[in-house]
């Protein structure tokens, strides 16, 4: 049996090699990649899928590795893709209604018809096809727009061969063939996602004013404190932890990178995982970003590299002083500017098609809001315009391209610099030579300090020191954002005044600024509008330093160490302060603290079992939950009488701490959550899993984890539903995880883990295969090598067309 089950693989596997090598050319570094097809026809690739359906993708050039890229894509995420193609083209409100919410994975439109009137305008004006052909390295390269090219054909082809299954989408009239712009517009979409992106109604409903009073502004006091919030990478659905070691920590001198992105587990912004390969050209494993042509963060034979939501700004504000005679006509240096009118019309589900005007100055479209706590009202006198430098950026497919084949963490950071196509995250890199590597590389408006110092109007003079929020005096010529010499387009920062940190013993982010990327070497010297120094670190960021510091002083890492590290699960806020309520709460007159409204409630035995809880969020872990509960509502307790301890610049991983169980917050924050916890029926001891889950075709799947607040590195943002029994589901988290090393082989050894599985489809046999592995702490071992695809028992191999 043995025998005969050793001769099938056998079999399968060199069938597979056999038709991967029949399909392709003789493999040169020189010729590969090169070849081109007429537009139309004759693509195709060969798909290998190993376990957990992931697929290997190999063709002869770029169009075809696109194409096999956008049919492996449509086959795990059809509704998904063609959801968001909705989106970029307009036409949202069309099929689903105009007020209807969008998912919120391309923009933070409130509407469908919000977002519509945005996606439109940008298609009605030929924003993106003005982009594709801009010149590299400023615009696309040739490769990457044959990969949109070759992926819209791709997705097309799979879905005029195959039954769509998923009830999402199944038999709907709105999955309809793509275009290669429409490829592009989806890149765009996510290059504008923190610019742009985060203004869509106010860009939408901007008109001029009329007899009627204009809606009320705020105070700079309270617009600095919304655009702090607006602007939190730590309050936001995407956040992320990555780690890079250097040789001189691990067990061989070799790298080793840990990447942890927090992303959302449902919609648009989901990651998929595959390996794309163009033999002589181009080997690379990793996730792509739902529509990416590109590997987003992945490995190759020799480099790793993960990104974390990064704290720079990716947008500013220019005040417009307007004519008293016309509110659509601005003043630069006394000279008349009249605001460009743009007419969009969107057609709408069972009425008439909407027509809407929006209004564009030389700085951008005018806004009337930036979200509902910022507003930013249009006047006889004042109006305000938003400057997003990544609206004209489509370079971040290139920037990734370039990673995918960097042979070293120096060929990452001139990807960095040539490129210069990341809208809003850091770079954390490791190489198969021992270096490590960090870059804050952004896309980001050229707000120098002595510029915001200059030119801030009394808006900006209170939203900049607090958020980075840039608001310039759009009056004079003088503010304008200028040029660095080696930007590659005009108003951004050039890599020379990029936060750079190479070559240390860990490099570590987890979305705070650049400042403790090493505790031991902090980074200063950088602007404000690409984050803050010596302030307070987020839980999250403080844990992580703790953690990856200890473990380079340990030495001698190996992979094993960084999957250690990515289900240790340990609560940095459980730490500072569980036994300080335990003790607290066990003193209590009678055992009783005194919830909201004034209510008594017994608290007796909450004192015990935070005594006794582990301080981890493992999914057995009991007192985890009554914590969590506890914690969040703690929130509403200033930091200033939370901590007896105050922040202190020179101790930053360890202060603020000391809980001050006097302030009268904490103990009504005890009170409501075990007032919570019994209404629901929950034990204050119930193991965390049982009550924090997700369900998968009918099965229930406990999560560990836990949320920002709780410092916790293996972030799970799940969503309460006390009367579902708890968390009943996981909004944001943990996403694709890759703990990557090298030893003396040329394979790399690479641990992956995709936490919500590769289909959003519950009829898919990956709808939750590797979210099973995740509630059980389980990895997938990276199949990289030729050899190792070889010998997958679950080897299938598929070579897909453009038409048969």
């Amino acid at each position: 049996m043995r025998l005969r089950n050793r001769l099938r693989l056998l079999g399968v596997a060199g069938l597979a090699l056999f038709t991967v090598s029949a399909s392709l050319p003789p493999a040169t570094a020189s010729g590969a990649g090169r070849e081109r097809h007429p537009s139309g026809g004759g693509l195709s690739a060969v798909i290998r899928y190993t376990e957990y359906g992931i697929p290997h993708i190999v063709a002869k050039d770029y169009a075809q590795l696109g194409f096999g890229t956008g049919w492996a894509q449509a086959a795990d995420q059809v509704c998904t893709l063609a959801d968001g193609f909705l989106t970029v083209r307009g036409e949202r409100s069309r099929f689903f209604g105009p007020d209807a919410a969008t998912d919120f994975s391309l923009s933070s439109a409130a509407t469908n018809l919000s977002s519509d009137l945005y996606f439109r305008g940008v298609r009605d004006s030929g924003t993106v096809e003005r982009l594709l052909k801009v010149p590299a390295p400023a615009g696309p390269s040739r490769d990457v727009k044959e990969t949109m090219r070759g992926f819209a054909a791709g997705y097309n082809a799979w879905i005029a061969q195959n039954r769509i299954t998923d009830p999402a989408c199944r038999g709907a009239s709105w999955v309809r063939p793509v275009t290669a712009l429409d490829v592009a517009a989806r890149g765009y979409a996510l290059a504008v996602l923190g610019g742009q992106g985060r203004g869509i109604d106010g860009i939408t409903a901007a008109q001029p004013p009329t007899a009627a009073p204009p809606a009320a502004g705020v105070t700079p006091e309270e617009a600095a404190s919304a655009a702090k919030r607006l602007l939190s990478a730590q309050n936001a659905d995407m956040g992320s932890n990555a780690v890079a070691f250097d040789g001189s920590t691990t067990v061989n001198g070799r790298g080793l990178l840990l990447g942890n992105p927090h992303y959302p587990w449902q919609g648009g912004r989901r990651f998929w995982q595959s390996q794309q390969t163009i033999p002589g050209e181009l080997n690379v494993s990793g996730a792509s970003l739902l529509g990416a042509t590109t590997i987003s963060i992945g490995h190759n034979a020799d480099v790793a590299w993960s990104h974390t939501v990064a704290t720079g700004v990716t947008l500013n504000l220019h005040q417009l002083t307007l004519d008293p005679a016309d509110p659509t006509v601005y003043l630069v240096d006394g000279k008349r500017e009249r605001m460009t009118k743009r007419a969009v019309s969107v057609p709408v589900k069972g009425a008439a098609d909407v027509t809407r005007t929006q209004w564009w100055t030389r700085y951008g479209p005018v806004t009337t809001s930036m979200g509902a706590a910022l507003p930013l009202p249009w006047t006889a006198t004042t109006a305000y315009a938003l400057n997003d430098p990544n609206a004209t950026n489509l370079r971040m497919a290139d920037t990734g391209l370039g990673f995918s084949k960097a042979r070293s963490t120096k060929d990452v950071e001139r990807s960095l610099h040539r490129k210069q196509g990341m809208p809003w995250v850091n770079t954390i890199a490791a190489d198969r030579a021992g270096h490590s590597f960090f870059a804050q590389s952004q896309v980001l408006p050229r707000i120098t300090d002595d510029l915001a110092e200059r030119c801030s109007t009394p808006l900006g003079r209170a939203t900049y020191p607090a958020s980075g929020l840039a608001v310039l005096d759009g009056s004079r010529k003088d503010c304008a954002l200028g040029s660095d010499r080696d930007a590659v387009q005009p108003g951004i920062f050039g890599p020379g005044r990029m936060p750079v940190l190479k070559n240390q013993p860990y490099v570590e982010n987890s979305n705070d600024s650049a400042w403790l990327t090493n505790a031991d070497r902090p980074l200063t010297g950088y602007e404000r509008v690409f984050g803050t120094i010596a302030t307070p670190r987020s839980m999250r960021t403080r844990g992580a330093i703790e953690d990856v510091a200890s473990m380079a002083d340990k030495g001698r890492l190996r992979v094993a160490d960084l999957q250690r590290q990515q289900f240790a699960n340990r609560a940095p806020a459980g730490e500072l302060a569980a036994s300080e309520v335990a003790k607290w709460c066990s003193a209590l007159p009678g055992g009783t603290a005194v919830g909201t409204g004034g209510t008594p409630v017994d608290v007796s035995d909450a004192c015990t079992v935070l005594r006794r809880w582990d301080r981890s969020v493992d999914s057995d872990s009991r007192g985890a939950l009554l914590f969590d509960r506890f914690w969040r509502k703690t929130s509403a307790v200033p930091a200033a009488e939370l901590w007896k301890t105050p922040f202190d610049p020179a101790d930053p991983v360890r202060t603020p701490r000391g809980l001050n169980t006097a302030a009268p917050g904490v103990g009504r924050a005890l009170a409501d959550a075990v007032a919570e916890l019994r209404a629901a029926g929950i034990a204050l001891d119930a193991p965390l899993g049982k009550h924090q889950f997700v369900v998968r075709n009918g099965k229930r799947l406990p999560i560990g984890g836990g949320t920002e607040s709780l410092g916790i590195w293996n972030k799970t943002e799940p969503v309460w539903n006390a009367a579902g029994g708890g968390y009943t589901e996981v909004s944001s988290g943990s996403s694709y995880i890759q703990a990557v090393g090298w030893d003396d082989s040329r394979c790399p050894v690479a641990r992956t883990l995709l936490t919500y599985s590769q289909s959003e489809n519950p009829k898919s046999p990956h709808f939750s295969d590797q979210t099973r592995l995740y509630a059980g702490e389980r990895w997938v071992t990276s199949r990289f090598c030729e050899k190792d695809i070889a010998r997958s028992p679950d080897l299938r191999v598929v070579r897909v067309h453009e038409r048969r």
